[in-house]
């Protein structure tokens, strides 16, 4: 086997780690609202949300093709040398640039995972695959235009949109809904929360796997195994098929530590509230995956959910818990553009077959300390729903925070 497959081979593998990371990281997007007001157990919620991003990554490729062609320019566009790559790269480059790209995205998703914090996946992996491509090509490798008007006003929008939409539908709901009890108001709409989170997870589905089959597309362009052109009319089974799987796989273990942060963290959140949030999202992000623009789920869940807060006369909004979600927001992008780029440097100061070792290596020991670190409070269906405690945050108020579950219960005893 060639070193030029070996990597290839690598990367496939890393890009199916990202796809994985952004399932569970993005669980509570579509089943936070439901698991946070008991209309779905924890369990079944992510089962049946796992399920439902499986169907919904069959159902699309317009976001895919966009992720070939309007964050990096790889190849050549127009003129007789149409579909060749540019001048100054060659495949081995290429997959180097695309591999450090999603180890950055990686290790963002992981890093924010593990304080809890609703960051985009997608701009992890965008920020990461435009920091290693300026590290290698400079600006002339990355397609400035398509960021712009693909990623960057999408992201300023989308929050913004689904703050309204979402806190005119709670107004409405509940003013609708006044005459009515409160437990007939809650029992009736917990039904239409099941309706609308398995819309959202459908939705993401739809849009997230979609980025990752696009990395993938982009990666076999560059080597010569796909054209670009036919990426707008389908993609290799195969390649829909392992990231629909992946994707599915995250989604069912659960971002527990997420879930958490958007069902108990922003609001206290109802019924009501949790059927508008979710019918909000669903109806933003499934008409931009038509439009085959990569938005941000995140971006749009949480902007429905703060803002049903908002939209509830009385409701608690914990602004303090948004803050911190702002800011990895603002620097979820450049973060990973910084962590890409490096990973780059080091692929290419190793070269080739080898550099590849050493940032999948790099990938591998990063991704275990932080998840070595997540085990020492950890958060699971079991106590994902205990009440928020505005000291500790993401820990539960009934844990120590200070001290591994296997000390605290020495301590008890």
């Amino acid at each position: 086997m060639s070193v030029e497959m070996l990597i290839l081979v690598l990367l496939v593998m890393t890009a199916l780690g990202f796809d994985f990371t952004n399932g569970f990281h993005d669980t509570g997007n579509a089943m936070a609202t439901s698991i946070a007001t008991g209309a779905l157990k924890p369990k079944v919620a992510v089962g049946l949300s796992a399920v439902l991003n499986l169907v919904g990554a069959f159902l699309s490729v317009e976001v895919a093709a966009t992720i070939t062609k309007d964050v990096l320019k790889i190849q050549q566009t127009s003129g007789s040398s149409t579909g060749e790559l540019i001048p100054g790269l060659d495949p081995t480059k290429a997959l180097l640039i695309i591999f450090a790209g999603l180890v950055g995205g990686i290790l963002w998703n992981l890093f924010t995972w593990l304080f809890g914090l609703p960051s985009s996946s997608s701009h992890a992996l965008f920020g990461g695959l435009i920091g290693a491509g300026l590290a290698a090509l400079g600006t002339s490798g990355v397609n400035w235009s398509g960021i712009t008007a693909k990623i960057l006003i999408p992201a300023l929008l989308a929050p913004v949109i689904a703050c309204i939409v979402a806190a005119c539908g709670t107004w409405l709901v509940y003013k609708i809904t006044d005459v009515l009890e409160s437990h007939q108001k809650d029992d009736g709409f917990r039904y239409g929360q099941i309706a609308t989170a398995s819309l959202v997870s459908l939705a993401h589905g739809t849009g997230d796997a979609q980025k990752t089959m696009g990395v993938i597309a982009l990666a076999l362009i560059a080597t010569g195994h796909l054209n670009a052109e036919s990426v707008s009319h389908g993609l290799p089974f195969w390649v829909v098929f392992t990231c629909a799987g992946a994707i599915a796989l995250g989604t069912y273990l659960g971002g527990w530590r997420i879930i958490r942060t958007l069902g108990k963290g922003l609001v206290e959140i109802s019924p009501p509230q949790g059927m508008a949030a979710e019918a909000s999202s669903a109806a933003i992000i499934l008409t931009s995956s038509a439009a085959g623009m990569p938005l941000s789920t995140t971006h749009v869940a949480t902007g429905s959910i703060l803002d049903t807060g908002v939209g509830r006369k009385g409701a608690e909004v914990r602004w303090s818990v948004a803050g911190r979600m702002a800011v990895a927001w603002v620097t979820t992008l450049p973060a990973a553009a910084i962590v890409g780029a490096v990973c780059f440097g080091l692929a290419h100061l190793f070269g080739n077959l080898g550099g590849a070792i050493v940032i999948f290596t790099l990938l591998v020991i990063l991704s275990g300390y932080m998840y070595w670190r997540a085990q020492q409070n950890k958060i699971d269906h079991s106590n994902v729903n205990a009440d928020w405690d505005a000291e500790r945050g993401l820990i539960p108020a009934d844990e120590t925070p200070a001290a591994p579950k296997a000390q605290r219960e020495r301590a008890e005893a």
